[in-house]
């Protein structure tokens, strides 16, 4: 009864802890009225603060959000769709049939907040829109800022997810690679080459060819972006002092200047080598030769060879001189197709000899080779000083008919379409709020109306130990298993502790059982076994009065009987030790009872006599 007793209250002990480990992992266990996902229920409290930004083409030059689009069910209402192939490709990869969507993204943030995604991979996809009132941005005296949002909602290995501003709207169903653009601007990565691009087109002023710049590399590392799964904003503002900043998620990661901070530089060199210079035959640029007036020593000998047999060396006692070390092949069999005509007299292969296998060596000895003490090599004359040396000859300069001097390269040429052209190995790629204007404080407010409220509901939502952990597993299920029985080892390790403490309990009480079944077993053994030597079946009052007349002279017999025993040698074991040999399985209670009945006997035989 005690022992179900125990077992109960360590199952009921187990269960309280789960219980209290998983309300600490997720607190809105146990509560019905908030029996939905915490996470919804920030979401809802922010969800009601979101309403879709005012586009004010006063103040812009381009702003989509894209959430009416999904409302009208068509995305063609303002972006036209790529039908366009690329060239030098493969049939089978060249058409730009990427397919687009307007979705919310799939781990919803904030409720009627829709963005433009790309459902395929491993195919190109190209999508573009004209500016607002199809009015073009020139830069002049304003800056250009350039923003959107992506989330890459399944992470990205290889791949983009870049904007271009193109300077050519006239057919964007022929939207490709080759389709002019002004300004190049976005992530990328394939592998480990992690890139955030900026690239400007410049035009040269002289002959009218155009080349692109790349802004020099951020320090920082950005390989979180392409993995938690987050949205992130990218800006670009570029100014008309020629001055670029560059930031995610209102952090500045990068800055500098147009005309020094890109490559290749904006301007040419005012010279460059005359190609027609060539070097004159004369020309010493030796800065040091041999010494002429160095000779070779006399005795200095180019024909020792480098390394010598060993001249202490000597063959060992047990080596095999005749015995060959290849021999053929008994097992070798002549191929059925073996022509001796054409592949001449058939030999078997040889293999190495199995009787030197067991030797130190076989056939002909050799002394091992050591380092020749007397090799010098071949001898060179030392190095000095050329006095005739005329330094490192270079061509000389002469004027860049190709120099130009452009001193404000913000002057690009004039953007009047977005467009979005990109090939990768991860699809759910997700843009969303693209702004462009002149003024800073424009795109801040449209982002402090969109993405900044995504970043709070998503900080509000980490606030709780299960959300972090999500977090922390980039919401991939199959994580959580893991997750479980990891934070499950100190609750199995407690109730395996507890579980063998009853099991020791139980051990001590059935030794302290059997100890005292035994004593008792051997008492009722003494008794019959005295009945039965007497030959007659005392009543019960006979049986008193020898029990008393006998009292006395029995108790000093025992006293007797129990030192003879202990003078013969019977194990006075103390009760703890006892219990320890039982604990260990020393003990055999079949042979304690036969033993101790066996000496109760003779006790009584004693006592008889």
């Amino acid at each position: 009864m005690k022992t179900g007793k125990s077992q109960w209250k360590l199952q009921f002990t187990s269960f309280l802890l789960l219980g209290a480990m998983t309300w600490s992992l997720h607190p809105t266990l146990g509560n019905e009225e908030s029996s939905s996902s915490l996470n919804d229920a920030l979401s809802a409290d922010l969800a009601e603060q979101y309403m879709t930004p005012t586009v004010d083409p006063s103040r812009m030059h381009f702003a989509e959000h894209f959430d009416d689009l999904f409302e009208h069910g068509n995305i063609e209402k303002r972006w036209i769709k790529s039908k366009a192939s690329k060239e030098d490709v493969a049939e089978d990869v060249a058409k730009y049939d990427g397919e687009w969507k307007i979705e919310q993204p799939i781990r919803v943030i904030l409720s009627g907040d829709y963005g433009l995604v790309l459902k395929s991979k491993a195919k190109h996809a190209a999508i573009a829109s004209h500016l607002l009132l199809n009015r073009p941005f020139v830069f002049k005296d304003k800056p250009l800022v350039l923003q959107y949002e992506v989330t890459l909602q399944e992470g990205q290995e290889c791949g983009g997810s870049y904007i271009k501003l193109l300077s050519d709207g006239d057919n964007l169903k022929q939207f490709n690679d080759k389709t002019p653009y002004t300004i190049m601007f976005g992530p990328d990565k394939c592998g480990n080459d992690v890139k955030l691009h900026f690239i400007f087109r410049h035009v040269n002023p002289i002959n009218g060819s155009i080349e692109e710049k790349h802004c020099n590399k951020q320090k920082e590392r950005l390989d979180d972006l392409f993995k938690d799964r987050r949205p992130h904003l990218y800006q670009l503002i570029i100014r008309p002092d020629n001055t670029y900043t560059i930031r995610i998620d209102h952090k500045t990661i990068n800055e500098g200047d147009l005309l020094s901070n890109v490559t290749p530089p904006v301007n040419p060199p005012a010279e460059i080598d005359d190609p027609n210079d060539l070097k004159p035959e004369n020309w010493d640029d030796r800065e040091m030769i041999p010494d002429p007036e160095s000779k070779k020593p006399q005795d200095w000998d180019e024909n020792e060879p480098a390394q010598i047999p060993d001249p202490k060396a000597t063959k060992p006692l047990d080596w095999l001189d005749d015995l060959e070390e290849m021999v053929p092949d008994d097992t070798a069999i002549k191929p059925d197709d073996w022509d001796n005509d054409m592949d001449g007299e058939w030999e078997p292969p040889l293999i190495p000899n199995p009787l030197c296998a067991k030797a130190v060596g076989c056939g002909l000895w050799k002394a091992p080779m050591i380092s020749n003490p007397n090799y010098k090599g071949k001898w060179r004359p030392p190095l000095i000083a050329n006095i005739n040396y005329q330094g490192k000859w270079a061509p000389r300069k002469i004027s860049n008919p190709d120099y130009f001097e452009d001193l404000n390269p913000f002057r690009m040429t004039a953007i009047v379409a977005v467009g979005i052209e990109i090939w990768s190995m991860s699809n759910e790629i997700l843009f969303d709020n693209i702004v462009i204007t002149d003024d800073e404080s424009v795109a801040n407010e449209w982002a402090s109306q969109t993405f900044d409220l995504k970043l709070k509901t998503l900080d509000r939502q980490a606030q709780t130990l299960w959300n972090r952990a999500l977090r922390y597993m980039n919401y991939k299920p199959a994580y959580w298993g893991a997750y479980f029985i990891y934070c499950s080892i100190p609750m199995i390790a407690y109730i395996w502790f507890l579980w063998t403490r009853r099991d020791k309990k139980n051990d001590a009480k059935t030794v302290s059982g059997l100890t005292k079944k035994t004593d008792d077993y051997t008492a009722t053994y003494d008794k019959n076994a005295s009945t039965e030597l007497d030959g007659e079946r005392s009543n019960k009052n006979d049986l008193n009065v020898t029990k008393n007349q006998h009292h006395d002279s029995n108790a000093q017999e025992e006293d007797d009987g129990l030192d003879d025993e202990k003078i013969s040698g019977e194990d006075e074991r103390e009760p703890e030790q006892w219990n320890d040999e039982v604990n260990d399985g020393m003990v055999n209670f079949d042979d304690i009872k036969n033993v101790e009945a066996e000496e109760g006997l003779k006790k009584r035989k004693a006592r008889r006599d």
